[in-house]
């Protein structure tokens, strides 16, 4: 089953079980979804759909911080909603400490030595970890390694 063929099953059964935060989310989901296939005139794969649901999260985590700090928590809540709902949809997130490990290794293969081999690093890295990592985390942590 894709994972567009999921969503919308599970779009399905939030409306049947009343989850009406659920239902909203997913629905939104499925809209930016559609909005990606017309702009690109293309049918998504499961790798492009997983990397809408990587912006929506990623956009969700931004509100959250501007939430945050205007002190609207209640806001903030309903986002952190969102993303735990969007999350389902995301492959199991690796710990800081796998993270970790595969910068080293992607360091260590490159042989990259300062911050002149960031955009190769990154490139390498990209696709061993997207999906699966805050990439903004790991380009956080390659910049520490080369510049330290």
């Amino acid at each position: 089953m894709s994972l567009k063929a999921k969503i919308a099953d599970d779009i399905k059964q939030a409306m049947r079980a009343g989850e009406k935060q659920r239902l909203q989310t997913l629905r939104m989901l499925m809209a930016a979804i559609r909005q990606r296939e017309i702009d690109d005139q293309a049918e998504l794969d499961d790798d492009q759909t997983q990397v809408v649901v990587e912006r929506m999260v990623r956009q969700r985590r931004e509100s959250i911080a501007q939430y945050t700090r205007g002190g609207r928590p209640e806001l903030a809540a309903a986002e952190e909603e969102e993303i735990a709902i969007l999350q389902a949809y995301l492959p199991a997130q690796l710990s800081d400490e796998e993270v970790e490990a595969v910068v080293d290794e992607v360091l260590a293969e490159s042989g990259a030595a300062d911050m002149s081999a960031m955009g190769q690093v990154m490139g390498l890295l990209k696709p061993r970890l997207q999906g699966r990592a805050d990439m903004s985390k790991v380009s956080a942590l390659v910049r520490a390694r080369l510049a330290g």
